[in-house]
């Protein structure tokens, strides 16, 4: 039977439906169509499907895909990667901008452009002070080993590092993020890279990129004189010359830092544990925290009170107005410390309460009882002259009403003297016969270089007092 004519577009029909839902372009599983004329029906499936009956499609074993499909796939697949590998590209470059961003914003709240513009303009030291990078200071502290920490306190921690060159330095990080203690830290860089004395310790660079600054000082093995004055190692005994020499080395540095620096600089907060001794035991100024520069005819400077107590400037507390005699005072305090052996604040005893050294220093003085409060540990080595003279020029540092203590510079003439009386050869030493080739003339000769050279020993010493 020949089929007619509307059963045969209905067929064609169906096999475009099927050719279509082969391609995944229809979501055809199936498609059957009823012939009202021949009452019979006609069903069509997708590839991979055939017809059971005429009502009914079921899938074939071991489809394969059309080489479309595949590259569709493939092509979506590639499409998917690339977005992912943007994505991750632009988080990456993103991140590292906000990091970028972060070490700018950290450098110039850390004082960086001030540096930076001192190093421009040659200003002082800051010509030696380096910027270093985070990778060379966690290379010099082998990425912040606990073994090398030096000490640990209220301020941060300090580590022992070796720098490419080989030099041995000292590493100091902040551990507690401050605004006050970040204060500090930013002026202390700003002061040490304005300073170049051999009593002051050197800063060799500082890297200003974190959220508190890591300063770069040069490397002190020999602890604070603080240690050597309370704790008695025996091991290096402070006998009444090194005390001495420390003493003029420490009052060398405060007079260049008040009268010969390019800027006038304060220290405020002199005291024993901030003075260091190196690998030759001598003395270096450290800790410039809260040191402030002022102009040359500043006589003052108004701020909060800061300071060690025993070590603060009566006045200064009173007023809030610290001067270059407020450094003197708490100088005075150190000397009584060398003299005395004892701490700053004494111990209560059982009829009185705990009261300052220097309180106790300048009521020994009064009462005419000094010797009886000089350390043990030199009383037997001094000459008793020496002792009163030393005593004297702390009992001046100490006195309460600003006005009427000796300049740095005054203290530093006195001390030295007392300190070159230790090195002046005595007569005999400088009179020590010498053998000459012609007899008779030693007399003269001996007689001439004898008193000659007393005389002008005496005239440095008086005229021309050495200062560091």
């Amino acid at each position: 039977m020949v089929p007619r004519k509307g059963t045969l577009l209905i067929f064609t029909a169906a096999c475009v439906l099927k050719l279509l839902g082969s391609l995944w372009l229809l979501p055809i599983r199936d498609l059957c169509f009823f012939d009202f004329h021949e009452v019979l029906y006609y069903c069509s499936c997708n590839h991979g499907y055939v017809a059971i009956g005429n009502h009914n499609c079921t899938e074939t074993a071991n489809v394969k895909k059309t080489p479309i499909v595949l590259a569709i796939a493939t092509c979506g697949g590639l499409g998917v990667l690339l977005v992912l590998a943007i994505t991750w590209w632009l988080c990456k470059v993103m991140k590292r901008r906000n990091i970028r961003k972060l070490k700018e914003k950290n450098f110039e709240r850390n004082g960086g452009l001030l540096l930076r513009q001192q190093v421009s303009s040659s200003e002082g030291n800051v010509d030696t002070t380096k910027l270093f990078t985070s990778k060379e200071l966690e290379v010099a502290t082998d990425n912040y080993n606990k073994d090398r920490i030096l000490g640990q306190g209220g301020q941060g921690t300090v580590y022992k590092g070796m720098l490419t060159d080989g030099k041995i330095v000292e590493v100091k990080k902040s551990k507690i993020v401050h605004e006050r203690k970040l204060e500090n830290f930013i002026n202390e860089v700003v002061i040490l890279s304005q300073i170049n004395h051999r009593n002051v310790v050197k800063l060799h660079g500082c890297y200003l990129e974190t959220e508190v600054p890591l300063l770069v000082y040069e490397f002190i093995p020999n602890g604070t004189l603080f240690e050597y004055i309370h704790d008695h190692n025996e091991d290096f005994p402070l006998t009444w010359d090194i005390r001495v020499r420390v003493a003029t080395e420490i009052v060398g540095a405060l007079f260049y830092l008040h009268s010969a620096a390019s800027i006038p600089i304060f220290h405020r907060d002199i005291k024993s544990a901030n003075i260091l001794l190196d690998k030759k035991y001598r003395a270096k100024m450290a800790d410039f925290g809260t040191s402030k520069s002022i102009a040359i005819d500043q006589t003052h400077l108004t701020t909060r009170v800061q300071g060690t107590f025993g070590y603060l400037d009566p006045e200064y507390f009173r007023s809030s107005q610290f001067t270059d005699k407020s450094d003197v005072y708490s100088f005075g305090v150190v000397l009584v410390e060398l003299l005395t052996g004892l701490k700053p604040i004494l111990a209560p005893s059982s009829h009185e309460e705990a009261r300052s050294l220097a309180a106790h220093f300048i009521l020994a003085m009064e009462e005419n009882r000094m010797l009886d409060i000089v350390d043990s540990r030199i009383a037997t080595e001094v000459q008793r002259e020496e002792i009163t003279k030393f005593a004297s020029i702390a009992y001046r540092c100490l006195n309460l009403n600003g006005r009427n203590r000796p300049t740095m510079k005054q203290v530093a003439v006195e001390l030295e003297n007392i300190n070159m009386s230790h090195r002046l050869p005595t007569a005999e030493q400088l009179c020590q016969e010498v053998e000459y080739p012609v007899n008779g003339l030693w007399e003269l000769a001996s007689t001439s270089v004898c008193s000659s050279t007393n005389e002008s020993l005496e005239v440095d010493i008086q005229e021309q007092p050495l200062i560091y």
